[in-house]
């Protein structure tokens, strides 16, 4: 049996260890598998994932990485054992150029692939490699969302997660990023999504986990969550007409 990508076990955690929001949550991502994290305003979707990054206390439990034990391993030393994190805010140097916000986060590979990483990014993200000398600030929504992923990408991390990397973009550009992370699944990242943009989220997604109140409540193949009735009106705070959870 192929061990899974990512995995927790009976996790705890939270900002006080007598006031958990993550209550106990069993976890599993297959290798290769494209994971949306789902649920109410408060469920505790991105302090989970938080948690798993190393940014948010674990107060018990347990986070497997490719099978290795990492639920220790401080937040600045999760990207060297193969786990990358892109959180919803501060995730790009804004007053550093696109190259220089790349080349920082090649500092940690040998001198000798340094350059050549980042030329793959730029040709992976083309719209980076036109300007590279533009600062990172002046970025569209769009573009800074490309530049955190090229730079959680630099080290070829085998998972990736991401913290709602839709919010505060139009549906154009969502769609965009929706499109970049697909394919970067298709490439062999595992990718773990958390999102409120529900349907954008699961037409993308191989399966869905709704957590509600710090606990998993429902998980299912994503395209089959996406007009339940049920999953949207007690778990997602919408109609299966409707588009944000």
């Amino acid at each position: 049996m192929t061990t899974p990508a990512l995995t927790t076990q009976a996790l705890v955690a939270g900002y006080e260890p007598d006031l958990p929001i993550v209550r106990g949550v069993d976890f599993s991502v297959a290798r290769g598998e494209l994971v949306v994290l789902l649920g109410p305003n408060g469920a505790g979707k991105s302090t989970f994932v938080k948690a798993i990054a190393g940014v948010v206390p674990i107060h018990s439990g347990t986070v497997d990485l490719m099978g290795r034990d990492i639920t220790r391993v401080p937040a600045h030393r999760k990207i060297a054992e193969g786990l990358a994190f892109v959180p919803q805010t501060e995730n790009i140097f804004a007053t550093m150029s696109i190259h220089e916000n790349l080349q920082l986060a090649a500092a940690m590979l040998p001198k000798i692939e340094r350059a050549d990483k980042i030329a793959a990014l730029y040709d992976r993200f083309p719209d980076l490699g036109v300007k590279p000398a533009r600062l990172a600030g002046a970025l569209s929504g769009g573009q800074r969302q490309m530049l955190a992923v090229a730079r959680a990408l630099i080290v070829d991390p085998p998972v990736l997660i991401l913290d709602e990397p839709s919010a505060g973009l139009s549906p154009k550009i969502v769609s965009e990023v929706f499109a970049m992370l697909k394919d970067i699944n298709r490439s062999g990242v595992t990718v773990i999504l958390v999102e409120q943009n529900v349907r954008a989220a699961l037409a993308i997604a191989d399966r869905a986990v709704i957590l509600v109140e710090g606990t998993i409540r429902h998980e299912g193949v994503a395209s089959e969550l996406t007009n339940d009735p049920v999953v949207a009106k007690l778990y997602l705070g919408a109609t299966p007409a409707g588009v944000h959870a």
